[in-house]
């Protein structure tokens, strides 16, 4: 572990920050320059990216360890909802009817089935539209954002 000790806590601090910052703009780019739609889930696993990144930039400026456990939690946030993808992607449990088309179709009406068929977004949270060695992008955001949570606490115990 004494590989972590050549960084000081704010250089810790910048570079988890920047990665949340790119994890984000790494999203952007596979729905803007790859054309990959993000589902209802991947914008969730966004969100707390930007408090992670905000609570960084926090913590350099203003000082303070309750950012960093802040950054800690914007990072596991997103690790934990990317898990919850995982599991709809694998079909390991259901996702949100919201975007995993998790009607009965047995308990609706026609029009309630034609409203939902309308209403329905264009991309499915229990379908992977892009992997890497059998690993989807969930897949990859959760490992990764668990991890950083992990060092944002590691961070957030070292003395400055």
């Amino acid at each position: 572990m004494k590989y972590l000790d050549l960084l000081s806590q704010k250089q810790w601090v910048g570079l988890l920050t920047a990665f949340s910052v790119f994890m984000v703009l790494g999203a952007w780019g596979f729905e803007f320059i790859g054309n990959l739609p993000p589902c209802q889930l991947c914008y969730y696993q966004r969100y707390p990216h930007w408090v992670a990144a905000g609570a960084g930039v926090l913590a350099i400026f203003v000082g303070g360890q309750i950012w960093l456990y802040l950054g800690a939690l914007g990072a596991a946030a997103s690790g934990f909802v990317a898990a919850f993808h995982t599991g709809v992607e694998r079909g390991w449990w259901d996702g949100p009817a919201s975007c995993s088309g998790g009607m009965a179709l047995d308990k609706v009406s026609t029009d309630d089935l034609f409203d939902q068929i309308m209403s329905a977004p264009l991309v499915r949270c229990d379908e992977i539209p892009w992997e890497l060695f059998g690993l989807s992008m969930a897949n990859y955001n959760m490992l990764m954002s668990l991890t950083a949570a992990v060092l944002w606490i590691y961070a957030a115990r070292r003395s400055s």
